[in-house]
């Protein structure tokens, strides 16, 4: 049995487990909950309908929150030459080719997210087993695997997230800092949920998201009504 803090046990007595709640009333509950020395992560996890085996059904994407994530991501761009020159321009904090290759092969992961331009992919693709896990592997879907350089490191340095749904059918994604205000982390929760539900699968029968938890760092999470959400 896991011995929770005197903290956590009173904020886990602020929760009404016979409720579920808005997205709103989820945020304003954990800001009530007891303080800590630092600025909380704020995270919402949603349970999806999906079997993500199925190619159809693997839900992921990515999108600019409205009031960013209260952190400047680290992005380590591939690319060579005047590419190269483009992202460090555009404020990316790691730009390489091959020996930057090597490096993160040999476990250098000190960073957030990843660009790579499309020339660089066929080296940037044997590191599948070391950034596919962490969700890190560029991917043109998302915008990561591009000649746009600048705009691919502008928008993640500006809050713009990836998601993807795992192999149990979760899905988790940032909104913010406990600093942010309830309307800010609101919107940033609406603007994922909006999202999501725009990548339903045409293949899902019934309900698509069947649950929805508002978390943060150190706090129990918080039930939010999926059918509101729908």
């Amino acid at each position: 049995m896991v011995k929770r803090s005197k903290k956590y046990r009173e904020a886990a007595e602020k929760i009404d487990r016979g409720n579920l709640y808005t997205a709103n009333e989820a945020i304003a509950l954990l800001k009530s909950m007891p303080a800590y020395n630092f600025d909380q992560t704020v995270e919402a996890v949603y349970r999806l309908n999906v079997d993500p085996r199925k190619a159809d059904q693997l839900v992921r994407g990515t999108v600019n929150l409205p009031h960013g994530t209260g952190k400047t991501a680290k992005v380590l761009v591939f690319a060579r030459g005047p590419k190269a020159t483009e992202a460090t321009e555009a404020g990316a904090d790691i730009v390489g080719d091959d020996d930057l290759i090597a490096k993160v092969q040999g476990g250098f992961l000190d960073f957030d997210a990843v660009v790579a331009t499309p020339d660089m992919m066929g080296k940037v693709g044997r590191l599948g087993r070391v950034l596919g896990p962490r969700g890190l592997m560029p991917n043109p879907k998302t915008g990561t695997v591009t000649m746009d350089v600048t705009k691919a490191v502008k928008d993640i340095k500006g809050g713009k997230i990836e998601f993807r749904v795992d192999k149990n059918g979760n899905l988790s994604f940032l909104i913010g800092k406990l600093s942010f205000d309830e309307a800010a982390l609101d919107e940033n929760f609406k603007a994922v949920a909006d999202e999501v539900k725009r990548l339903k699968p045409a293949t899902v029968k019934g309900r698509y998201i069947t649950k929805a938890t508002i978390t943060s760092t150190m706090n129990p999470g918080v039930p939010v009504d999926p059918a509101l959400l729908a």
